[in-house]
């Protein structure tokens, strides 16, 4: 194990920009550390959760030194963090570490009196110190928790937290080509993409913003004059349909009581069953004698799985693989509307529906598909919602003073 492509990496960008010296010394004595380390690692052949996480740290440490001086260089005043620096700490969960109460106060006393606010702070994410001083990390979506830590600690007017698109798309732009940037969502609707698959700010990552209520832009580091999205606190939808995401490769498992019509214990038998196997469900439909419910590709069971085995105690469970869930983020309280359109192209096109959930969210329903039917339901779901190219018309109900609309199915227009 050795560290020289990195090395070359950072050095090479430490000449290119023609740094300071000492910028190249810290970065040097940093790398250095990590191939210590990592020779560790071979000559005990153990890699722990600790020692993983200091080893991970390095990239980010690196990485503020280069930003800063290359900042200070183009005149604009920066001085490079390490995040437990600001006084960010953790417990001591490495690999998912949470963040603790006092760093609110740490940030704002370091931040916020003891720094000079002219100076651009570039701070590491990601990482942190736990109370015995140890690095630990952030988990998923861990860079954006730190940006979020920070802004709501200090109050700040917005965050910003930049990607390679243009915030948040209507969908997935590898299945709709002319996806568009949605311009403002809930912090709600945020959360329901991030966790349905819409690649944007982890739920967790929200949270200290969500708490603070301080918007959270989106924006695009290959086209910073776009405006991007507005993450912020609102009330009501004011849309139909603000995004469509999904979840491929997911495994429904369709579960029905062997017990008597009206016996008690069933949907605790089986909750308890996936609590006992660590398994989470995504999306679930249920009645007093069976329950349908969906796992992601990450939680991989097979008709042998233990969990099957204890099941089947009390019901008759059927497992089916190559689902997908598609999620319309939307205004629940017009619901009648969405589902009107969705099963209307759905029928059109010979999509079938499999399970649909709606739930207490009132942001989201979602409907789990063949895999295979996925990209052709997203496709017209989004022509029509978004596009004004719908298999489906939609018409003013004059009759109907409640300002509802009527359905006909149109033949589709020419892509």
């Amino acid at each position: 194990m050795n560290v020289d492509a990195i090395r070359t990496l950072h050095l090479t960008a430490i000449d290119h920009f023609n740094l300071p010296e000492h910028v190249r010394s810290e970065v040097t004595h940093l790398l250095n550390e990590c191939q210590d380390m990592l020779n560790g690692v071979r000559l005990l052949q153990e890699l722990s959760p600790k020692s993983l996480d200091q080893l991970v740290s390095y990239g980010e440490r690196c990485s503020v030194r280069i930003m800063a001086a290359r900042l200070n260089q183009i005149g604009v005043p920066a001085q490079a963090f390490d995040a437990w620096d600001i006084g960010i700490r953790t417990d001591s969960n490495f690999g998912d570490a949470h963040i603790s109460e006092e760093t609110e106060t740490n940030i704002r006393q370091m931040l916020g009196d003891r720094i000079d606010s002219s100076i651009v702070a570039v701070v590491t994410g990601f990482i942190a110190h736990d109370p015995q001083g140890r690095v630990t990390t952030l988990g998923r979506g861990g860079s954006d928790l730190t940006a979020t830590t920070i802004g709501a600690a200090l109050k700040l007017d917005e965050i910003q937290v930049w990607k390679d698109v243009d915030g948040i798309l209507t969908t997935d732009p590898r299945i709709v080509s002319n996806a568009v940037p949605v311009p403002d969502v809930s912090f709600e609707e945020a959360s329901e993409l991030a966790y349905f698959g819409a690649q944007v700010l982890h739920p967790i990552a929200m949270q200290p913003a969500m708490k603070s209520n301080i918007p959270v832009r989106v924006k695009n580091s290959y086209n910073p004059s776009h405006e991007g999205t507005v993450i912020q606190r609102r009330e009501g939808q004011g849309r139909l349909v603000t995004a469509i995401t999904c979840k491929r490769d997911v495994t429904v498992l369709d579960i029905v009581s062997t017990r008597m019509l009206g016996a008690y214990g069933f949907l605790s038998t089986v909750f308890s069953a996936f609590e006992k196997h660590k398994l989470s469900v995504d999306v679930l439909a249920s009645s007093e004698v069976s329950v349908s419910l969906t796992l992601d590709k990450k939680q991989k069971i097979s008709v042998d799985s233990p969990i099957m085995k204890d099941l089947s105690f009390c019901s008759e469970v059927s497992l089916k693989q190559g689902r997908a869930i598609l999620t319309l983020i939307a205004d629940v309280d017009r619901s009648s509307d969405v589902l009107a359109t969705v099963f209307r192209v759905f029928s059109q096109q010979g999509i079938k529906v499999l399970m649909l959930s709606q739930g207490a969210s009132k942001v989201n329903i979602s409907f789990i598909l063949r895999d295979d039917q996925l990209d052709d339901a997203i496709i017209h779901l989004h022509r029509c919602f978004f596009e004004d190219r719908c298999v489906v018309e939609f018409e003013p109900d004059s009759k109907n003073m409640a300002g509802s609309t009527t359905v006909k199915i149109v033949q589709p227009q020419a892509p």
